[in-house]
């Protein structure tokens, strides 16, 4: 089964991230020039909470917030579930279609040493079925191992 370290070693070694008093402004502006959907929030390093586009457009764009003014500390998610690079995906999938998150920060000790997403989840599930796929289909076609 894979592990979140192995989805990681396939990503741009970058986190992305914002502080807590930055603008959700700001925020948005990350995600849009990276093409990612959210970043994780460090007050001096240590994680302190998550931010998607999703927060930014009903914690802000709905009440009619203006997200030049709006910290991002106001709108994100502070109970992050995070997961290290020895999680299997398989608890990933279980922890984002429970909780309905989409994003996971990986955390090596105390550290944010990257975050992973459902589509990344499902990508790396994806590759794994196909070579087992193949796999299987060598040995049903006799090039697999011999009975023995």
């Amino acid at each position: 089964m894979a592990k979140v370290g192995d989805v990681l070693a396939q990503k741009e070694d970058v986190l992305h991230h914002v502080a807590p008093k930055d603008t959700v402004l700001s925020a948005l502006e990350i995600m849009r020039a990276r093409r990612i959907r959210a970043v994780v929030v460090l007050d001096e390093g240590r994680l302190v909470g998550i931010v998607a586009e999703r927060d930014c457009a009903l914690k802000v764009l709905l009440p009619g917030l203006d997200a030049a003014r709006t910290t991002v500390e106001q709108v994100m998610t502070h109970d992050v579930v995070t997961v290290t690079p020895t999680t299997s995906l398989d608890r990933c999938m279980v922890e984002m279609t429970s909780r309905s998150i989409r994003h996971l920060p990986v955390v090596h000790g105390t550290r944010v040493i990257g975050m992973i997403s459902v589509g990344d989840v499902v990508k790396e599930t994806m590759r794994e079925q196909t070579r087992h796929i193949g796999y299987l289909e060598s040995y049903i076609k006799g090039h697999g191992v011999p009975y023995q």
